[in-house]
């Protein structure tokens, strides 16, 4: 068995940590660390939707992804002229995952908007993301309800996420970024609550992998995205 940078045990999570309010003025806020990876993300509400939605009674949710300069072990510049590719792809994957689990009639005509901003990467930056998005999300629109703006919660279930791989031989959890570079495969899992998986992208770096093996790193995920939902739920202090 390959042993771990951290010398955590194949099936283990990095340690996760979860602040919310971190911002005086965003709806709804969220600092997540998960091992040295760390991020902010803050909700946004604004009451219009995008013209595609207008007069229809639904809403909107979506999200903005970046890494600050010095995120990285080199500073990389800004993307000024619009975001990249890769960024694109993120930012459009939490939107999807936290779609999944709201029901945007019951939102009504508005416009939620998490912005994901990575200040430490180090792995596993998409899957922290989509992760806090859904706490600070969870947050504003628990202000739309206790403001009497929504008549209740749109939230249907929660939303989590994580990474796998096989690194060395072993299928490995939660992969930090020196287990990432070095993976023959590489996973990430979006799931909800009850169960279901919203995304699942995964990549043979070097030999393709068979159907056990990719059944095998789906149960790795979920038990693992299991324990995420119960950090989520204690950081939101819900049951």
């Amino acid at each position: 068995m390959s042993k771990r940078a951290d010398n955590r045990a194949c099936d283990q999570l990095r340690r996760i940590k979860i602040e919310r309010n971190v911002n005086i003025h965003a709806e709804g806020s969220a600092y997540i660390e998960t091992g040295e990876t760390k991020l902010i993300c803050l909700a946004s509400v604004a009451e219009v939707t995008p013209g595609f939605l207008r007069d229809t009674g639904r809403g909107w949710v979506t999200a903005e992804y970046a890494m600050l300069p010095r995120a990285t072990t080199g500073r990389t510049n800004r993307e000024r002229r619009g975001a990249g590719g890769r960024t694109m792809e993120i930012q459009r994957l939490i939107g999807r995952s936290l779609r999944a689990v709201v029901n945007q009639p019951l939102l009504g005509e508005r416009t939620i908007t998490v912005d994901c901003d990575v200040i430490q990467a180090d792995g596993g930056t998409r899957s922290a993301a989509i992760t806090g998005a859904f706490v600070a999300m969870y947050d504003a629109i628990r202000g739309l309800v206790e403001e009497e703006r929504i008549a209740r919660s749109p939230i249907t279930d929660f939303v989590a996420a994580t990474s796998v791989g096989i690194v060395g031989g072993d299928k490995m959890l939660d992969l930090c970024y020196c287990e990432d570079s070095e993976a023959d495969v590489d996973m990430n899992v979006v799931m909800t609550g009850s169960g279901k998986f919203i995304e699942v992208q995964g990549t043979a770096e070097k030999e393709p992998f068979g159907k056990e093996t990719l059944d095998d790193l789906l149960v790795l995920a979920a038990e693992g995205i299991q324990e995420i939902f119960g950090i989520q739920k204690r950081a939101l202090e819900v049951d």
